[in-house]
């Protein structure tokens, strides 16, 4: 039997401890542990890449030895914590915002109220990656196009709001206000109330795989507000008072989202992340797929109050499972907050430095496969 590998931990991971975490104490651990939970048995557990030490065996260890306590409590998630991680403080500089899920008005039809579409992923597109990555294929388009066994670049947002898709009609769903496409696009999923009172819930299918630009930070730069400004509410705020620039400006975000129609959750559930589950409320985060792995628990101290609790700042175990077109860095994370337009009032409120501490398996005993207690 080969021996357990022990975790590579990058240069800029410097390893504390538990004791140093300002706010662990008061976090509800159990809440982050049924969070991590939902990863055993996880039918895409390949989508662990191994780093940091979550990689499926791992993970499968930890979740057998946790079903096999009586953790109730968070004392108990804790002390169950302590003893089978590691934290590792990030020494980037870190920041996060907030999204969520949001709920509007929808129609399956095209009308003269419901003209503004979200799309289909289109046949073929595909990510691009070293083993099918054209020659001189520019180095921040992520995806593209297979056509006739050709990867081609696909078009833009300001193409694709110009009609470069209409002709493969590819509408998913019609939308009443352009706004709130846009943002469904930044956030990446949706619940939509359909014109004859039923509920259908969109989430992300892929993405044209142009770059992805900040409209508030272009109108920041052009001395239109400052960052304060253009929290989500502001920055709908200027959009709604602005409707002749609204376009112009939704086209220098290259990036364009499409969608499916989702049925794996339930309506109590929340949208589907990128690994395949269920976003949990206030413990699922989006974060850099290429820096930090799924399944990964973080613990985030950022300085706003804490949405339940009401204390002055925000610090919790929270549960990578989820990513974004904007979240670059390994210090970099975006928190889900729930779904509804109360949701998106704090989510949008979400702008603030954070500190970031990855906690790291402990590397299994030799020649043991799986930890007991």
């Amino acid at each position: 039997m080969a021996m357990p590998q022990s975790p590579v931990v990058p240069d800029h991971f410097h390893k504390t401890d538990f004791s140093e975490l300002s706010g662990w104490i008061e976090d509800d651990q159990l809440g982050a542990l049924n969070a991590f939970l939902r990863f055993c048995g996880h039918s895409s557990s390949d989508i662990l890449s191994g780093a940091l030490g979550y990689g499926p065996s791992s993970v499968a260890n930890l979740c057998k030895t946790a079903q096999a306590l009586p953790i109730r409590t968070a004392a108990d998630a804790r002390r169950f914590l302590e003893s089978r991680f590691t934290p590792y403080r990030v020494e980037s500089s870190g920041f996060v915002t907030g999204y969520f899920e949001p709920e509007v008005p929808a129609s399956r039809t095209r009308t003269d109220h419901f003209a503004t579409p979200l799309h289909r992923k289109p046949a073929g597109l595909e990510a691009v990656s070293a083993d099918n990555k054209p020659k001189d294929w520019p180095d921040d388009l992520s995806h593209g196009r297979r056509q006739s066994n050709t990867l081609v670049k696909m078009p833009d947002r300001a193409a694709i709001m110009d009609g470069a898709i209409d002709h493969e009609q590819l509408e998913l769903v019609w939308l009443a206000d352009p706004i709130d496409a846009y943002f469904i696009h930044v956030q990446g999923s949706a619940r939509l109330r359909l014109t004859d009172g039923s509920v259908m819930r969109v989430g992300y299918a892929g993405k044209s795989g142009h770059p992805y630009t900040g409209i508030g930070r272009l109108l920041v730069k052009r001395g239109e507000g400052t960052p304060e400004d253009f929290t989500m509410s502001g920055l709908r705020t200027w959009l709604s008072a602005n409707p002749h620039q609204r376009d112009s400006l939704f086209k220098e975000n290259r990036s364009y989202i499409f969608f499916r129609e989702v049925h794996e959750t339930t309506p109590k559930q929340g949208p589907v992340g990128a690994a395949g589950l269920p976003l949990v409320p206030g413990r699922s985060l989006a974060v850099d797929h290429e820096q930090l792995p799924y399944g990964a628990l973080i613990f985030v101290n950022a300085g706003f109050e804490s949405p339940e609790t009401g204390t002055k700042s925000f610090a919790r175990l929270m549960v990578a499972d989820d990513t974004g077109s904007a979240i670059k860095g390994p210090a970099r994370g975006d928190i889900f907050v729930g779904s509804g337009a109360q949701a998106g009032e704090i989510a949008g409120d979400i702008r603030h430095k954070a500190a970031f501490t990855i906690l790291v398996p402990n590397e299994p005993a030799p020649g043991r496969e799986t930890v007991t207690d």
